[in-house]
């Protein structure tokens, strides 16, 4: 059987796994909430065990654009606290990420063509005049959703490794808001918690960082321009 053919249906079997047997229920967060202290044990008692589960879960969930990133990203915060959830999440993700570029470079390239075709002139554009600087800009403030960032790059020529380090290096600051979010979510036990200082700090910077991302950008180009 043709390797593309094997690929396309053990990714739509993946994908079809995850909402027959209603996984999605377990990245909820209140489920995350309820199991919050077995998870943090889990971790206590296996943290290379618990660690690669939750890097290998992380990478599947980004390569098949299935909807659990964001509550993964604050699970990471959760469980394993700020420095140990940023590692893993961002180079899961990045990973993940990489793998969907490819699927649609290699696998789905027609179907994504005549998706999102429209857009890829734009793209293509942007990638010929500023490189690896205009993924960068499109991880760093996700104007486009990043699935469909995944994907329609995967029809430019960029280059694996640019799309790679420029995806990690534009998600870095949004992930290392939402971990920091993950570990002031992990301190709610009680109703008082809710109103804490440091949780109200961390939804804080979510409303901001769009807009703080957005002006860090633009400074980063005028730099760029005048150097």
């Amino acid at each position: 059987m043709n390797l593309k053919i094997v690929l396309a249906i053990s990714v739509a079997a993946l994908i079809g796994a995850f909402f027959l047997f209603d996984l999605q229920q377990y990245f909820d967060l209140v489920y995350l909430k309820g199991q919050k202290a077995a998870l943090q044990q889990l971790f206590a008692d296996n943290p290379i065990s618990i660690s690669t589960v939750y890097f290998t879960v992380y990478v599947l969930v980004a390569a098949l654009a299935l909807p659990a990133a964001a509550i993964l990203t604050l699970a990471g915060g959760a469980i394993f606290g700020f420095w140990h959830g940023l590692v893993l999440v961002s180079f899961a993700s990045t990973i993940g990420a990489t793998i969907a570029f490819l699927l649609t470079r290699y696998l789905f390239h027609d179907t994504v063509q005549n998706k999102f075709g429209d857009r890829l002139e734009a793209v293509n554009q942007g990638i010929e005049k500023e490189g690896a600087f205009y993924v960068f800009g499109l991880r760093l403030v996700p104007l486009i959703p990043f699935v469909v960032v995944n994907s329609v790059l995967g029809l430019t020529p960029l280059k694996t490794v640019t799309f790679y380090w420029a995806s990690q290096a534009g998600m870095l600051a949004g992930t290392a808001v939402y971990i920091y979010a993950g570990t002031q979510l992990a301190t709610i036990n009680s109703a008082d918690d809710i109103l804490s200082a440091k949780l109200l700090m961390a939804f804080a910077l979510l409303a901001v960082f769009p807009l703080a991302a957005k002006r860090l950008l633009e400074w980063l180009k005028q730099n760029k321009e005048t150097a």
